[in-house]
């Protein structure tokens, strides 16, 4: 219970009658300093600390977007785009990396709120035979890992949505980080969290060749293009438009060598979407405000039920953290992690490659998001102090998130 909460309980049992408007004051007296969002800078405050972190970090190219209780505030590009020197622009097509995950998940929110997929029942259940009898050689190979390799091991059937969304399948980040490019299960499905793009492919594949007699076998690209189009998101693409589009980002890895932009052929929920920066925190805005969501289904999206013990995300399968030095606000949500800072309930998601570095941090109470798209993975040292300098100090764990890698390929 809150100090501010225990106060008016305690009013309350005394029996002194306060007018609403002294409650609120008293309650406010005793809450944080932090609990109150600071100003937004303005945007030439926002360009000069940006520039101040591209000098610093030597990033070629960033890209942010404000967002303030649920609405755009605030896009600017800074820095070119490619080699040759073309300027970045709020309406360069970037690589949105991991994003695509948090958007993934929204999209299957959406799903539950139709009644075509339940976060809790087995996706053995939604399939029309066993998975390890898809085969996935001729056809997926590439794409997903090969159920096959599960045939002996029961545990795939306990897997569900909420595993898949939660990185707690026991799967690795991708089949081909095993040794043996086996597909395998490490740990009893969602007792731990680690973080897996496989798992998301999973329910990727149960939603789109799952049994059409329960609602699935769902075009999933054109669902996730409805929401695009619905939300103004004209230039975000779930695949790569090769030569539709040409003013499009390339990147630097942290050596500051020029690399291509990453094209995506197929679509995968893991991580295949291009978008912008105008477009990008259109989606912010909707999920930190429940924008297309049920209000249950927005509530359970954000719902701080799984708690994250390791001491960083990365590597997989990584020790926990001793218990003193546990976050006890740090939890996965369903495509997103969840903390609670000074400012109350938060939630972020980033992406990373060898050349890319973005960021998505929110907070619930005030709506207000801070999203950065940078083709520079150099830039990313840089994230912590621009989203504290437009936010105030939020508690979004990216110590956990990046630990000394911040800015490596």
């Amino acid at each position: 219970m809150s100090v501010a909460t225990s106060l008016l309980a305690a009013i309350r049992r005394s029996g002194v009658i306060f007018s609403q408007w002294e409650l609120v004051v008293l309650a406010a007296c005793c809450l944080p300093a932090g609990a109150f969002a600071q100003q937004i800078p303005n945007g030439r405050e926002i360009d000069a600390r940006v520039g101040s972190i591209m000098q610093r970090t030597q990033a070629k190219g960033m890209a942010v977007a404000v967002v303030d209780r649920g609405r755009v505030k605030y896009v600017q590009a800074y820095g070119v785009r490619n080699a040759q020197g073309d300027p970045l622009q709020t309406n360069t097509v970037m690589y949105a990396a991991s994003i695509t995950k948090a958007v993934f998940a929204y999209n299957v929110m959406q799903l539950v709120d139709q009644g075509k997929l339940s976060l809790d029942t087995p996706i053995k259940d939604d399939l029309e035979k066993p998975l390890p009898e898809y085969d996935t050689t001729p056809q997926f190979r590439d794409f997903y890992g090969g159920f096959a390799d599960l045939a002996n091991d029961p545990r795939w059937q306990k897997i569900t949505p909420r595993m898949c969304l939660q990185h707690s399948t026991g799967f690795a980040n991708f089949w081909f980080a095993e040794p043996d490019q086996k597909l395998k299960i490490h740990f009893e499905p969602g007792t731990q969290y680690s973080y897996s793009g496989e798992g998301l492919l999973l329910l990727q594949f149960a939603i789109e060749h799952g049994s059409t007699g329960k609602g699935l076998g769902i075009d999933l690209g054109a669902m996730m293009k409805a929401n695009f189009d619905r939300l103004g998101m004209t230039r975000t693409y779930m695949t790569w438009r090769n030569g539709q589009d040409a003013n499009v980002a390339d990147g630097w890895n942290d050596k500051g060598e020029p690399q291509p932009h990453s094209k995506r052929s197929k679509i995968r929920v893991a991580g295949s979407m291009n978008t912008t920066i105008e477009d990008i925190p259109k989606f912010a805005a909707a999920l930190v405000a429940g924008n297309g969501l049920s209000p249950a289904a927005h509530a359970e999206m954000l719902r701080p039920a799984f708690h994250i013990t390791t001491a960083h995300q990365f590597p997989n399968f990584g020790p926990d953290a001793p218990a003193a030095r546990q976050r006890k606000d740090l939890n996965a949500g369903l495509g997103v992690i969840l903390f609670d800072g000074p400012q109350g309930p938060g939630f972020y998601k980033g992406g990373h490659d060898d050349q890319t570095a973005n960021t998505m941090v929110c907070i619930d109470r005030s709506q207000r998001c801070v999203v950065i798209l940078s083709n520079d993975v150099r830039s990313e040292a840089g994230f912590a102090e621009l989203v504290r300098f437009i936010l105030g100090d939020t508690g979004v764990p990216y110590e956990w998130e990046y630990g000394d890698y911040a800015g490596k390929s």
